[in-house]
Parts: structure tokens; C-alpha cells; sequence
């Protein structure tokens, strides 16, 4: 089995949505005072690779551990859309040139190549983002969920965050945001899972992504 780890590394120095706390890692126990290592993890919900539910941002929604475990399992497939320039639109077009497989896929995972600028302010840049078509496809297809190697599912620009509101007014489906490593996924369907934290009444959590080929 080849497994490929879609997931970054949680540290203090890594980015975060802009007006975001930073991540700390504070050390409460030590091995030379106490014996063993432990150690206080502060972070947003929305941090490094994860998952928003749609309580994300409707009140009332779901909630990420209200969903069943199967919900994030499954056959996936990326959407290789690494031509766009920055501003374009992931369009209809970009979904289509994958065939069939896009109708068979669990998850649909959008590779805009993005993860190449984490760790740089070129991260925080226009990055493509769904249109009205291809977002209406998703919510059409009732998807376990979809997921992006960029830092959110709209424009950081976008304050209202439009294209959330639509995805989770009425579907429950998961989104995977700052995924990495896309571009080895190939262009079949694979085995895809993304399990988050299990919080109560979570509006998010941190997800160890991965994909694996039998």
C-alpha cells in the first residue's frame, strides 16, 4: 500500500488566516523536571489542514461531530486545475476535462498548486476559487466533501464568505482547506480520509488528510 500524507505540519511559525492568533506550543511538563514531555496546543479551528462543517458559518447547522465517522472516508479524485492564473475562476471546464470519474469520486479535491507558496505572503494571494456553475455542480452531486490546497473556499477578500454560505445553506457536506501534496494524487479515483478532532459542537478542526493507493 502507498500512502501519501496530505496534511501540514502543525508549528508555531506556520500561516494562518490573516487576523488569526499564531499557533503556540507551550510546554506545561518536561522529561529532566517532570519526567515526561506534555504540551499546551493553541490553535484556531480554521488552522493548517482543516475541515469546516456548516455550523462553520450558519447558526443552527451541523456541527463537524454531529457527522457519522463515514462521512470522512472514501473515494476521492483531484481536479487538476494548476493552469488558472491568479483572479480566474475554477470553472465547469476545469471539472469536466476529469470525465466520468467526477460522478463516481466521494470527495473532489482541487489542486490549484497553491500548496508550493505555503510559508510565503504569495499564499495569501488571489487564488481561483469556485464559480456559481461549478459550486452548484458540487452541491448537486452530493459529495461527502470537497477540499482545496489554499486557505479558504472563497476570496480572502470575500468578508461576507459567499461561496461558504451556499455550500452549507442546505447541504451537509464537509470542506478541506491548505491540503498539500495534490499533484501526487494522479488523475484516478483513490482512497481518501480526512478525520477530524472530535469536538463538541464544533464549527471546525484540524484534519490528518491523506491519500492511500491499494
Amino acid at each position: 500500500m502507498r500512502v501519501i500524507d496530505l496534511t501540514h505540519t502543525i508549528r508555531e511559525d506556520m500561516p494562518v488566516f490573516p487576523g488569526t492568533e499564531n499557533v503556540r506550543l507551550i510546554p506545561v511538563n518536561t522529561y529532566g523536571k517532570d519526567g515526561f514531555k506534555e504540551t499546551l496546543l493553541e490553535i484556531s479551528t480554521h488552522t493548517g489542514t482543516h475541515m469546516d462543517p456548516p455550523a462553520h458559518v450558519l447558526a443552527g447547522r451541523t456541527t463537524l461531530d454531529q457527522f457519522p465517522a463515514e462521512q470522512f472516508i472514501g473515494k476521492a479524485l483531484v481536479i487538476d486545475c494548476r493552469d488558472l492564473k491568479e483572479g480566474q475562476a475554477i470553472s465547469m471546464a476545469c471539472i469536466q476535462r476529469a470525465g466520468e470519474k467526477v460522478r463516481e469520486a466521494e470527495f473532489l479535491l482541487f489542486n490549484l498548486g497553491w500548496d508550493r507558496r505555503w510559508g510565503t505572503e504569495d499564499y495569501f494571494g488571489d487564488f481561483p476559487c469556485l464559480d456559481e456553475e461549478a459550486l452548484a455542480f458540487v452541491l448537486q452531486g452530493h459529495y461527502k466533501g470537497i477540499g482545496f490546497d489554499v486557505i479558504s473556499i472563497d476570496p480572502i477578500s470575500d468578508e461576507n464568505l459567499t461561496r461558504h454560505k451556499k455550500l452549507f445553506q442546505t447541504c451537509d457536506i464537509v470542506n478541506i482547506e491548505n491540503l498539500k501534496n495534490l499533484d501526487l494524487c494522479g488523475d484516478d479515483l483513490f482512497w481518501f480520509s480526512c478525520f477530524p478532532l472530535k469536538i463538541e459542537g464544533s464549527d471546525g478542526a484540524q484534519v490528518r488528510a491523506v491519500a492511500w493507493f491499494e
